[in-house]
């Protein structure tokens, strides 16, 4: 029987079991043998990652052929304007090409949000504000690259869904097992 289960990585975690530098790695936060994670988050990103012991369900996930879209939270640097808004939902040219559209909206700031450790940077004269961004593709730092490019940089980043499976009220490190949709 295949196993996925969701995961909450916290910031200064890799999506890898081996640490590496400064940063930890899964073994540090998740004692499950034989799952192999799905897709990637960054050590400095927040979120839903899947895990699985089912290597065709790990490529189906992965590749961006399938188009599971992605859900993420971000807290940028500024308020955005609808035109940037706007450039994020066409494509937003990067070095390594365009973007696929993202779907991107306002939100308010999310209730209930665990604190990061360590904390984002602060600037008094600057406001922050949060986005969500749906991207069906998974470039790398691809949205933090893709806010830049429109002038609003990337406080914090939290992914609370792929596809289906989302984070649905787990803490930074804890994990639950889900049924394969």
């Amino acid at each position: 029987m295949t196993r996925l289960l969701c995961f909450n990585k916290p910031y200064g975690v890799l999506s890898q079991f081996t640490p590496e530098g400064r940063w930890r790695g899964l073994r540090d936060c998740l004692d499950v043998p034989g799952v192999y994670v799905a897709g990637r988050l960054d050590a400095d990103s927040e979120g839903l990652l899947l895990l699985t012991d089912d290597g065709k369900l790990q490529a189906r996930i992965s590749d961006p052929r399938f188009k599971m879209e992605k859900v993420y939270w971000v807290e940028v640097e500024g308020v955005p304007d609808e035109a940037a808004l706007e450039n994020l939902r066409r494509g937003v040219p990067l070095k390594d090409g365009l973007t696929r559209p993202a779907r991107a909206q306002w939100m308010d700031a999310p209730e209930n949000l665990w604190a990061r450790q360590p904390p984002i940077r602060v600037r008094q004269s600057i406001p922050t504000s949060w986005l969500e961004l749906g991207l069906r593709e998974g470039r790398n730092r691809q949205v933090r690259r893709m806010t830049a490019a429109v002038g609003f940089p990337t406080l914090r980043l939290i992914r609370v869904s792929i596809g289906a499976y989302a984070l649905d009220g787990l803490l930074p490190g804890e994990f639950r097992f889900v049924s394969v949709l």
